[in-house]
């Protein structure tokens, strides 16, 4: 009797705490569910005007004017046959992504060998240098403009695309958030068993430490190339020849030669567009 009443005690214990388990889980998976219909509601919502966009440049622009919109039209290819005799946007589009590339690279790069820099050897001044990168990211970038200005004058780099590209090579953020990367993912075992079997420092970074930060590259390098393919204000400044505009700048200059033509402006923002979604698509995993 004994046995069967402490059988049965267990049991029913056993049972008690499979019921809550399967409770507990039970409202986990509900919380889990109602997170998911808040991002998938705040995806839909960021992706909005990207879905607007296209079905604009593809319907006429008094449809545009005239209508709310919510499926594509057979507009586009007049939209953009219109664009393209007086806007070389394909022009721009094979300077912005010129710079873009470059920009990336070199921020990417050199931000990195700076962020291994600092994360990994001890030298005099490392943490007022390092307070220095980052107070320079709390300075607008219009407050250090006439600045610039003055500086690429006196290289002689105005109207010139360099003047868009060599200021990446030395990006705050990316040494901020890399460093911070580095000092948690590479160990100092690492390097040392390096440096035993006769590696270089630079190859060392070229070798070991560049493949085990690529995550945060990958990360800071598709913010680096959406900043510089939206960048407007800089080569406002610095370009002054129009087969040298980017798309920000052709797209300014559709606005201004079309004015009322919603359709032909839209067209030219969508394909200015298309390289970022690319860019996001395929390198935000």
């Amino acid at each position: 009797m004994s046995y069967s009443a402490n059988y049965s005690g267990a049991t029913a214990k056993n049972l008690n705490g499979n019921f809550n388990t399967v409770k507990k889980k039970g409202s986990f998976s509900i919380g889990k569910g109602i997170l998911y219909i808040f991002l998938s509601l705040l995806a839909v919502v960021c992706a909005l005007p990207f879905y607007f966009m296209i079905i604009n440049s593809t319907h006429s622009s008094a449809d545009i004017a005239q209508k709310f919109l919510l499926l594509p039209g057979l507009d586009f290819l007049d939209n953009y046959n219109r664009m393209i005799k007086l806007v070389p946007i394909w022009t721009g589009f094979f300077n912005s992504l010129v710079i873009a590339t470059c920009a990336t690279v070199l921020s990417g790069y050199f931000g990195a060998l700076t962020s291994f820099g600092f994360a990994k050897y001890k030298f005099k001044g490392k943490e007022f240098l390092f307070a220095i990168v980052l107070a320079s990211l709390i300075v607008p970038q219009q407050i250090a403009l006439v600045g610039f200005y003055k500086v690429v004058s006196s290289i002689h780099l105005m109207n010139n695309r360099a003047a868009l590209v060599i200021p990446a090579i030395a990006s705050a953020s990316v040494v901020f958030f890399v460093r911070y990367y580095i000092q948690s993912a590479v160990s100092d075992s690492v390097m040392e068993s390096a440096r035993m079997d006769g590696c270089g420092e630079f190859r060392i970074f070229n070798s070991i430490i560049l493949p085990m930060i690529v995550p945060s590259l990958a990360t800071m390098s598709i913010f680096t190339f959406i900043g510089s393919w939206n960048s407007y204000l800089l080569p406002l400044f610095i370009l002054s020849d129009q087969n040298k505009y980017t798309v920000p700048l052709m797209t300014a200059l559709s606005k201004g030669v079309y004015q009322n033509d919603y359709g032909a402006v839209y067209a030219c923002i969508a394909i200015s567009m298309m390289p970022i979604i690319v860019v996001f698509s395929f390198c935000s995993k």
